[in-house]
């Protein structure tokens, strides 16, 4: 479980590591492109969703508590930049398989 620490004053948040270093991309990735976003989520105690302005002049930490950092599922990064550029912001969609056929609409 690695945490997400926001803005100076240290808030910080448990997201699990493999998440979070898929998160890490697409923070990156946005905020080098200069665009800031909202980034939504449920709080693991079960009190509720945060929703946290990601912009570049707010700092952020990414705590990995594993020795290993996770493989990259590329697919998982280009559907969490697209929902990072959705109109509602940045939610974590679930996992997809890295090795299934995409579904092409004709």
């Amino acid at each position: 479980m690695g945490k997400l620490v926001y803005n100076a004053l240290g808030h910080s948040f448990d997201i699990e590591d493999r998440t979070l270093a898929h998160l890490r991309l697409v923070f990156m990735n946005k905020l080098r492109r200069g665009e800031p976003f909202m980034f939504h989520f449920p709080v693991g105690d079960g009190s509720g969703t945060r929703s946290l302005w990601i912009h570049p002049s707010i700092p952020l930490v990414f705590h990995f508590y594993g020795s290993r950092a996770p493989h990259v599922n590329r697919r998982w990064v280009d559907d969490l930049m697209h929902e990072a550029s959705s109109p509602n912001g940045l939610s974590v969609v679930a996992e997809p398989d890295p090795d299934a056929v995409e579904k092409t609409i004709a």
